[in-house]
């Protein structure tokens, strides 16, 4: 298909060169040789009357024209796929799709690993792709990367739809034997004691660590740094150290680990987690029913 002298299928290639700035690996992401996709820049190039792409030391840079053609690429690609690449109708039983979705071991732990398992009896056929959530995870959804996205209420993205899915609180953890916890946690102890807190991989800290640094500053003795919040107890059972964790996930550490579940000594915050899809696929029947089976799911989850 053609429209201003311009092939469509040139664009999804012109999207690749424009996110990976470099024409070898964009070559590979197209499954295309080296000097296939150079062809094409130069016809891209010859289009646009522009560089596009311009060397600069040992990368690519791109123009401002190339700069500019980013999000319009990117939209256009995603309406035509969600326009035609989508069937119209959507049998769970007999549908085959693969989902992309982002959320953390958290979200997964409490609810998306039920919802898997309620998906594989009502839509057999269908398969997920679950990845950890990371700093760049809205602009994976806003490029389409990723059908769906969990994530707290203040990392949505305000351009595409969402759902809010739950509610939780904080509670502390501490191991079974910890005599100095028996009768609860004094502030005085929770801010000597060492603690086990959570970050991501890239360094960027949850909801709770950001809110802490923010009203108490650095008061707390850190002494492991864990890299999934479903390790932090690891880290505690048998020690005196102590953490502080969402109050879903750590009922659930409570029942299945020597641990003791203690009510915080200074007013914490609430946390929303919230759904979201691009909202190109607003109206995509496979993505509107695995939604569906989330926000389901998560209102039948007891209220804290």
């Amino acid at each position: 298909m053609r429209y201003q002298r311009i092939d469509l299928n040139l664009l999804i290639a012109l999207d690749a060169l424009l996110a990976e700035r470099n024409v070898t690996r964009a070559a590979e992401r197209m499954h295309m040789t080296q000097s296939a996709m150079s062809g094409v820049l130069s016809r891209l190039r010859d289009y646009f009357e522009d560089s596009l792409l311009v060397p600069m030391g040992r990368s690519m840079q791109l123009t401002p024209r190339a700069e500019s053609l980013i999000e319009p690429v990117r939209n256009i690609i995603l309406q035509v796929d969600a326009t035609l690449g989508v069937k119209p109708e959507f049998e769970p039983a007999t549908a085959q799709r693969h989902f992309r979705v982002i959320a953390s071991d958290y979200v997964t732990q409490v609810l998306l690993a039920e919802v898997l398992r309620r998906i594989a009896t009502m839509a057999p056929q269908l398969s997920f792709d679950v990845r950890p959530t990371h700093s760049g995870m809205g602009q994976d959804l806003d490029q389409g990367r990723v059908d769906l996205l969990v994530t707290p209420a203040h990392l949505t993205l305000p351009e595409h739809p969402q759902a809010v899915l739950f509610e939780d609180t904080y509670h502390v953890i501490a191991c079974q034997q910890n005599k100095q916890l028996q009768q609860g946690i004094s502030l005085a102890q929770y801010r000597s004691m060492g603690h086990v807190v959570y970050q991501a991989d890239m360094g960027d800290s949850p909801w709770f660590e950001q809110w802490y640094a923010n009203q108490h500053g650095n008061t707390r003795r850190i002494e492991v740094v864990a890299h999934g919040f479903l390790l932090m107890p690891r880290f505690v059972v048998g020690t005196g150290r102590i953490a502080t964790v969402q109050t879903r996930l750590a009922k659930q550490f409570v029942q299945a680990m020597p641990l003791r579940l203690l009510e915080p000594p200074l007013p914490t915050p609430r946390l929303t987690e919230v759904l979201q899809w691009h909202r190109f696929r607003d109206d995509d029947p496979g993505v509107r029913w695995v939604r569906e089976q989330i926000v389901e799911l998560a209102g039948h989850m007891p209220a804290i």
